[in-house]
């Protein structure tokens, strides 16, 4: 059974929370990031429309957008990204696509918007695309404290195989004993 979290404020909630699934997932995010996390929490807690959104779209038009409104629908399609591979990871399942396309578009989304910053803005949006699979994983970590299911064994092996997920390789091994192949070894007949 997950423990009931009571924290003063719904910040402090989220900031716990989050903590608590930095400390299990063994990464270390920094304050920056993990700060990021919490808002982008807060942010889109109550957005029902999330999973319905068609990320490659909002990714090209906000690529065709000019100033604000790209930097903006840029940020918005990272953000979601990051969510759905972290929190809704079936849904690239349901949507018929690898778990990865979350984090190849929502890592583009954010490492274009770097290039269109302030160099200090810039800096934050480039960390959080090179860390986007860490925060994925913290927020994997984040559904498992609340007795959510894992990935299923096939989310498991293309996540690792298509990202490296040292968690997904995990949930993999915590269905097998058989050593998965990624597809950067060479395979070698017997």
């Amino acid at each position: 059974m997950a423990e009931l979290i009571l924290e003063p404020t719904g910040t402090a909630q989220w900031q716990r929370l989050v903590r608590d699934a930095v400390r299990d997932s063994a990464h270390d995010l920094g304050e920056d990031l993990e700060s990021y996390l919490v808002f982008l929490l807060m942010r889109f807690a109550q957005d029902s429309t999330l999973t319905h959104r068609v990320m490659a779209l909002e990714y090209l038009n906000g690529l065709s957008a000019r100033g604000e409104a790209r930097n903006h629908a840029l940020r918005d399609v990272g953000d979601q990204c990051l969510l759905v591979a972290g929190v809704f990871p079936h849904q690239a399942e349901r949507r018929m696509v690898r778990l990865s396309y979350f984090v190849e578009l929502g890592q583009s989304a954010y490492e274009q918007l770097s290039g269109f910053l302030g160099r200090s803005t810039a800096q934050l949006y480039g960390e959080l695309s090179s860390a986007f699979v860490s925060l994925m994983e913290v927020l994997h970590c984040m559904r498992g404290l609340g007795g959510a299911l894992d990935l299923t064994p096939i989310e498991a092996l293309e996540l690792w195989q298509d990202t490296g997920s040292p968690r997904a390789l995990k949930t993999l091994r915590g269905y097998t004993t058989a050593h998965p192949v990624s597809r950067d070894e060479p395979k070698t007949r017997h």
